[in-house]
């Protein structure tokens, strides 16, 4: 039986993304994600923190990452997590766990020159990996 691994996080990025095509003939765009929330502890005092995320996006939506993709740039992510592991030079193991994009949604930046056309483009702009090709 497959297992549930599947999330979604809303925040900014943190800088612009980095596209590459590696030797596997693949798009790939990686960038992180700055999320922030909000709370109030038992004194009733509002709390921010703020978490970091990387993010991996392939195929087509790689493209479309390597387009859009600006530091600041409001972004909801559907993903999973993808966790790697290896060996470091002492014979230690290592990972890491990361966000693998499969469909993300890019928040327009309100000004007053924004018109309800360039919504509806930001919109349809938005790619799935069901468009894209799968790589993992």
């Amino acid at each position: 039986m497959n297992q549930l691994n599947s999330l979604i996080i809303e925040g900014n990025a943190v800088r612009k993304a980095e596209f590459s095509e590696p030797k596997t003939g693949f798009y790939v765009c990686r960038f992180p994600v700055a999320v922030n929330r909000w709370y109030k502890n038992k004194n009733n005092e509002g709390v921010s923190e703020v978490s970091f995320f990387d993010v991996e996006a392939y195929g087509k939506v790689a493209e479309t990452c390597n387009r859009k993709v600006d530091k600041g740039t409001g972004l909801r992510i559907v993903g999973r997590l993808k966790q790697d592991r290896w060996k470091d030079k002492e014979g230690k193991t290592q990972s890491k766990c990361y966000v693998i994009a499969e469909h993300i949604e890019y928040k327009p930046k309100f000004n007053n020159s924004v018109t309800s056309t360039e919504l509806e483009q930001t919109a349809d702009e938005s790619v799935s990996e069901q468009e894209a090709v799968e790589v993992f």
